[in-house]
């Protein structure tokens, strides 16, 4: 592995991909697939914070998009709105739960997934009272802490000891659950996000390789980046402020996210000509080179 990290490239791309994503956007766009609330939610309230919750805990290899929309849908629908009751995901079958998941197509992996769903509902009714929020206060409102608890919590089920919160323990969602915590649901109490390391997916890696703050010679699989992913942004918004506070890395996981999905996707995967190249607000840090990234496996050669 032959990789480089760029603090100092990072550190210019990151003001110009704030900056251009909370004005104009990034190839116009600002707007994210779980920023759409179901019909009938308020902003901040408990059945909205279940709805994050629960949504974000399955939200991996999946298109954003299909999965938000997927998720409002189940929401809205009477027949199906009980998955985001902890009260009532106590008290129906696992067969039930991954029926159900399918009817506006929740649930891509059917069994992992409305597992993972009903072991949540189960952990926060058992012991959260069915709301979130009692947790976050039990740690405290400090991240670090519940990361780590969203790690280590569990419980025995069977005789077997189980994690309290599968999925959400992840280092990708983790982070992304804070992350939208304080920027859908609004919560202020939380604590120490400039620790909080930028949620990797295939769209951040894509992105963060594309503009050349980690670059270098590498193959084998794209999960063995992620710490130099989360390295680079940690570094690179070092000494930055944004409406006089100081950036930190979370500030850029949406900014991200859409330069990949609107503009990076789209380079050539051998040598990086990008076809939307002349209308990014990132031209000038498009970094040439191959760049092919499937199936979770990535070739790099910039």
């Amino acid at each position: 592995m032959n990789i480089i990290i760029d603090p100092e490239r990072g550190r210019k791309a990151a003001r110009e991909l704030y900056d251009s994503f909370n004005t104009t956007g990034i190839h116009g766009r600002k707007d994210m697939p779980e920023d759409v609330l179901p019909k009938g939610v308020e902003r901040d309230s408990l059945d909205h914070i279940l709805f994050i919750t629960f949504t974000v805990s399955i939200d991996y290899m999946r298109d954003a998009n299909s999965l938000w929309e997927a998720s409002r849908k189940t929401f809205e629908d009477p027949r199906t709105r009980y998955l985001y009751q902890p009260s009532e995901l106590y008290k129906i079958s696992l067969q039930q739960i991954i029926a159900d998941m399918q009817v506006h197509k929740l649930s891509k992996k059917m069994n992992q997934d409305a597992t993972t769903w009903r072991r949540i509902g189960i952990t926060l009714h058992e012991k959260w009272g069915g709301d979130p929020r009692k947790f976050l206060e039990s740690c405290g409102w400090d991240n670090l802490v519940i990361l780590k608890r969203l790690a280590i919590d569990s419980h025995l089920e069977n005789g077997l000891r189980t994690h309290d919160f599968p999925f959400l323990k992840g280092p990708k969602i983790g982070p992304l659950w804070l992350r939208m915590l304080r920027d859908n649901i609004g919560i202020t109490n939380l604590r120490k996000f400039d620790e909080v390391p930028i949620p990797v997916d295939g769209h951040v890696a894509r992105a963060t390789l594309s503009l050349g703050v980690v670059r270098g010679n590498y193959q084998g699989n794209l999960s063995d980046l992620h710490p130099f992913i989360r390295k680079a942004w940690f570094e690179s918004v070092k000494g930055l402020y944004i409406n006089g506070h100081p950036m930190i890395a979370l500030d850029l996981d949406e900014p991200l996210w859409h330069l990949s999905k609107y503009g990076c996707t789209f380079r050539d995967k051998e040598t990086g000509e990008c076809p939307v190249k002349s209308r990014c607000e990132m031209k000038d840090f498009c970094i040439p080179g191959k760049i092919n990234i499937t199936d979770g496996y990535l070739e790099l050669d910039t």
